[in-house]
């Protein structure tokens, strides 16, 4: 599985936002398997900073913007 850390991707909707991944939470049950993986993500609002705490592998992956070069 690919590192997503660092990751600039943009929401979808009337008003898309361009977010970063800064974090991964891993959830793991008794046993010790891991269960659900979710992503943490910024984005600048009014020049503050807003976190998302529960965003997707697939949304990042078919929202990844390109690298500016």
């Amino acid at each position: 599985m690919e590192n997503l850390i660092g990751v600039v991707y943009k929401t979808r909707g009337k008003h898309p936002k361009i977010c970063t991944v800064v974090d991964r939470l891993d959830t793991y049950n008794s046993k010790g398997e891991l269960v659900k993986t979710r992503y943490i993500s910024e984005h600048d609002f009014l020049g503050q900073t807003v976190t998302d705490y529960d965003v997707g592998r697939t949304t990042i992956l078919m929202n990844k913007l390109e690298a500016i070069k």
